[in-house]
């Protein structure tokens, strides 16, 4: 291989070597035939010399060739390494490629070419405008003022005129190599003006349902987002530079690691967001000291190790989501929830939820109650020797507890003290861009990968849609740091754990998606689980419902809106940032902000006009609120001396298991 490039470049090559020969092939010269009938008359006496002496003009005009020998050698070794690396580099694209079409080659297609039912979303919408055609004009002549102010402002520049260039507020432009070059800052402005005209375009349109609206807006995002000249090596003067300063070295890495990707996705690019093998749990994530008390087909019930003398009497059960995995509130001694809730006094339970296989295709929202919600409170206090237990519920984990609280007022059952809501949604009518995946084309499309893959959800669907409600974050970002510069990915804890995604039921996963999110049967009190009705209303006792200002997933308002369909007590607390730092936010940081008011009134807009604003985390004001309701102080207790047997130590088996 390295022969080949060195060939082609060719630096000690004579002048008029191949270059010569071919240069002359030009349209109206004589063809190969001429040149034999001269042969056929060379024997003749005259050798003539002459025509070879002077060069043809043309040939002299065609090959000013470079004269590689003016450059060092230090220079011509440098080229000779960029060369090989980028033949090395597309060598290994195009080897990676084909591996992977190779390993999909026997997966059966899609049902459907457009599972997410774009295409219908699109007509509408563009229906909508040709319907308008004032809006479509007024639209394209400011399209037309945009470029031409950006015309404007390039010219002046070209001729040396200063022009105010602010920094740009896109983090993919950030790099001052972006706004120094006039020929990438044109491109950049070019681009930001474009994608920014098609989305407000999309958006302005009036007559359309808002679901299908929702879904073109969506989509036009992704679509202006993908397009980013950031994205491409050939338009992002900060690759092209990392190219340039490490002699191709920079492409060759991206290329193993853009290779590395797709061998880890079995023929499907699985773009690394975080250094995976440095993250070890009970090492160095997930290490709040605990014993497991109880295991069972569906979870294991976790009790953690007190660190005060003393502790409330009424223990807490924490539900996660089973879409993930429970040490999120366990990641770093420092931003441990769990830890910080045992130095508070309290006695911390947790479910870490089962990795689903194939033999839980057929399990429902009904097992997940009965056999996780009622079994786990039911082992807690056992456990302890309590009557009563304090609970929370994580998004789709606190749904579930909803649920399952308003089944167990059905039924007179009293034993669940208090319950508290992080990022959970009860009513779904607006719970964010999750509801674009619920369409029935792209149910169709879940249905037929969970039949394929034996009954259940593959991890990596679930984090392909979040990565997707964030794609420049989630996406973009690897993508170019990854493969077009080339860098390791980082040593991040959060992105580890947010790739550690676990697998779903087949039958749990329709009902959620189409009972919640598609029918909203919780909140309209239509929702049947083991015989009972459920009406959230029936619920009395005193609620915690915890919201993130900037949460996609779990948006404020929806989480509102739950909120008032309880009959009990509420307090409604809203936290600054998203569905994860919004709630792992831990006072010593002294990040972001909350705000609060005991008053619940019809809107959040008026709840908001009421509402304190308070800097840093929100623990501390949900920690008195729970403690008012966890009872006297007793001496801590010992997971290892309860009534239930230890099995092995936190963070226990079932978290460990991988998709």
């Amino acid at each position: 291989m390295a022969k080949r490039p060195t060939k082609a470049s060719s630096p000690d090559a004579p002048d008029g070597a191949p270059e010569k020969t071919a240069a002359p092939r030009k349209a109206g010269r004589p063809t190969s035939a001429k040149p034999r009938v001269r042969k056929a008359a060379a024997p003749v006496e005259k050798p003539e010399p002459a025509p070879a002496a002077p060069p043809a003009p043309e040939a002299e005009a065609a090959s000013p060739a470079p004269d590689f020998m003016a450059f060092s050698a230090e220079q011509r070794q440098q080229l000779e390494t960029l060369s090989l690396n980028l033949a090395k580099a597309a060598m290994m694209a195009q080897t990676a490629v084909a591996e992977a079409a190779l390993s999909q080659a026997d997966r059966p297609a899609a049902l459907s070419p457009d599972p997410f039912n774009v295409g219908p979303a699109m007509s509408s919408v563009m229906a909508s405008l040709a319907a308008r055609p004032e809006k479509l004009f007024q639209a394209q002549a400011d399209l037309f003022g945009r470029y031409m102010e950006l015309w404007s402002t390039t010219t002046r520049r070209a001729m040396g005129e200063t022009v105010d260039n602010p920094a740009p507020s896109d983090k993919r432009f950030r790099d001052p190599a972006w706004s120094e070059n006039p020929m990438f800052d044109m491109m950049r402005q070019s681009y930001l003006a474009t994608s920014d005209w098609m989305n407000s375009l999309v958006s302005s349109v009036e007559d359309v349902d808002p679901r299908v609206k929702r879904r073109a807006e969506f989509f036009t995002r992704l679509l202006t987002d993908a397009f980013s000249p950031a994205n491409f090596l050939a338009s992002n003067p900060v690759a092209l530079k990392a190219l340039a300063e490490t002699s191709g070295e920079s492409l060759v890495r991206g290329m193993q690691n853009f290779a590395a990707d797709l061998e880890r996705g079995a023929g499907s690019l699985k773009i690394s967001q975080a250094d995976y093998g440095r993250f070890v749990l009970g090492e160095n994530v997930a290490t709040a000291p605990g014993q497991v008390v109880w295991r069972d087909e569906l979870f294991e019930l976790i009790q953690y190790d007190a660190a005060t003398d003393q502790q409330h009497a009424i223990p807490l059960l924490i539900f996660p989501p089973w879409i993930n995995k429970f040490y999120i509130m366990d990641l770093q001694p420092a931003n441990s929830l769990i830890r910080w809730l045992s130095a508070q006094g309290f006695t911390v339970f947790v479910c870490s939820w089962v990795n689903p296989d194939r033999d839980k295709a057929e399990f429902g929202l009904d097992d997940y109650m009965k056999k996780g919600v009622y079994r786990a409170v039911e082992k807690t206090l056992e456990q302890t020797g309590q009557a009563h237990v304090n609970t929370v519920g994580y998004c789709i984990g606190g749904t579930m507890l909803g649920a399952s609280l308003a089944h167990m007022a059905a039924k007179g059952d009293d034993r669940v003290a208090s319950a508290t809501f992080f990022a959970a949604q009860h009513d779904f009518a607006e719970a964010g861009d999750l509801l674009l995946f619920t369409d029935e084309h792209w149910l169709a499309e879940i249905e037929r990968m969970m039949d394929e893959a034996g009954g259940v959800l593959p991890g990596t669907a679930m984090a392909d849609t979040f990565n997707a409600l964030r794609a420049n974050d989630l996406i973009w970002s690897f993508f170019v740091s990854n493969y077009l510069m080339g860098k390791a990915p980082p040593a991040f804890d959060l992105l580890s754990w947010n790739a550690d995604q676990t697998r779903m039921p087949k039958r749990l996963h329709l009902q959620y998606l189409r009972l919640m999110y598609g029918q909203n049967a919780l909140s309209k009190g239509e929702l049947e689980i083991d015989g009972e009705r459920i009406d959230l209303s029936k619920v009395r006792i005193p609620l915690y419902f915890q919201a993130s200002r900037e949460d996609h997933i779990a948006p404020m308002n929806s989480v509102y809106r739950s909120a008032r369909l309880f009959g009990g007590p509420v307090t409604y607390t809203l936290a600054g940032s998203g569905h994860i730092a919004g709630v792992i936010n831990p006072p010593s940081a002294n990040k972001y902000q909350h705000w609060v008011n005991a008053a619940l009134p019809e809107t959040l807009q008026e709840w908001q006009a009421e509402a304190e604003q308070h800097p840093g985390s929100w623990w501390s004001h949900w920690a008195d609120w729970l403690g008012a309701k966890s009872g006297e102080k007793i001496v801590a207790r010992d997971p290892k001396t309860g009534t239930l047997k230890p099995i092995e130590p936190a963070p226990g088996a079932y978290v460990k298991v991988k998709s």
